[in-house]
C-alpha cells in the first residue's frame, strides 16, 4: 500500500465534511429566505441577502484559488504517480496503486511502458504517457468545475437581486399603509 493512500483518504473525508457543512449552511440560508418571504420580514430578507453575499464571495475566492492552484494540483498528483511507479518497480509488483492509476486513466507508464507492462490495461490500444494523462484529466475537470461554479454564482446573484427586490417591495407597501 502506498504511503500517500492515508493522506488521500484524509483529504477525501475532510472534503466530505466540508460539503456536509456547506449543505447545512445552505439549509439555514434557505430558511432565512423562506421565512423572510412568508412573513414579509425585511430583517430576515436582509439576513438572506447577507448570507448569499458571503457565499458568493466564498465561491469567487474558491474559484480563484482553484485556478491559481491548478499547476500545484497537477504536480502533486504526478508526484503521487511517480512514487507509485517507483514503489512498483522497487517492490517487484507488490504495490497495487499503479494498477489503479493505469485503469482509471487508461494509460501505461511514463516515457515507456516496458518496466510496468504487466500493470497496463488489457484493452488499451496505444499506450499513453500517464503524466500527460494526469495533466489532461485535471485540466478538463477543472474547466468543468469552473463552468458549474459560474452557473452557481449566477443563481446566487439571481437570489440576491430578488431578495432585495422583495425587501424593497415590502418596505414600499408598509410606507403606503
Amino acid at each position: 500500500m502506498s504511503l500517500f493512500c492515508p493522506l488521500i483518504i484524509w483529504y477525501f473525508s475532510v472534503g466530505l465534511y466540508v460539503l456536509v457543512g456547506a449543505g447545512a449552511l445552505m439549509m439555514i440560508v434557505g430558511f432565512f429566505g423562506c421565512c423572510g418571504a412568508a412573513r414579509e420580514s425585511q430583517c430576515l430578507l436582509g439576513a438572506f441577502f447577507t448570507c448569499l453575499l458571503v457565499i458568493f464571495a466564498a465561491e469567487v475566492t474558491a474559484g480563484v484559488f482553484a485556478f491559481l492552484g491548478k499547476k500545484t494540483a497537477i504536480e502533486e498528483v504526478q508526484a503521487i504517480y511517480e512514487k507509485a511507479y517507483e514503489d512498483y518497480i522497487s517492490d517487484t509488483g507488490k504495490n497495487k496503486t499503479l494498477i489503479q492509476f493505469h485503469e482509471a486513466l487508461q494509460c501505461c507508464g511514463k516515457a515507456s511502458e516496458v518496466p510496468v507492462k504487466a500493470t497496463c490495461p488489457k484493452d488499451i490500444e496505444l499506450p499513453k504517457n500517464c503524466l500527460v494523462e494526469i495533466e489532461t484529466l485535471i485540466d478538463s475537470k477543472l474547466h468543468l468545475l469552473g463552468i458549474v461554479g459560474i452557473g452557481i454564482a449566477g443563481i446566487t446573484i439571481f437570489g440576491m437581486v430578488f431578495s432585495m427586490v422583495l425587501c424593497c417591495a415590502i418596505r414600499n407597501t408598509r410606507d403606503m399603509l
